[in-house]
């Protein structure tokens, strides 16, 4: 098992930049393959990024290709989310979701563990 925390959400103006955060608990973190995901205001989760156990495979949402990055430390237990160029219609509740297997998927139900999640506020 696998507690997840976020952090590193916040308020910034369009065009801006966000490193967000997930720090995990337990010793087998890598054997886990990751997600970011996000939850805006009357709409359903949705996947961001997910990333496998090495890093070495990524995948991204049409909308993030090219302005957000997805990448992890190991040896930290922390999967990080580079935004940038963000826009308003990225406001929304970002999530950590962790999956058991070496590699990413991207159905919401193919992830075990979830963070409690961090706002992300984009101003015009």
């Amino acid at each position: 098992q696998v507690q997840l925390v976020e952090s590193g959400g916040g308020l910034v103006q369009a065009g801006g930049s966000l490193r967000l955060s997930c720090a995990a608990s337990g010793r087998t973190f890598s054997s886990y393959g990751m997600g970011w995901f996000r939850q805006a205001p009357g709409k359903e989760r949705e996947l961001v990024a997910a990333i496998s156990w090495s890093g070495d495979s990524t995948y991204y949402a049409d909308s993030m290709k090219g302005r957000f990055t997805i990448s992890r430390d190991n040896a930290k237990n922390t999967v990080y989310l580079q935004m940038s160029s963000l826009k308003p219609e990225d406001t929304a509740v970002y999530f950590c979701a962790a999956r058991h297997g070496l590699g990413y998927r991207v159905r919401i139900n193919d992830y075990a563990y979830w963070g409690q999640g961090t706002q992300v506020t984009v101003s015009s």
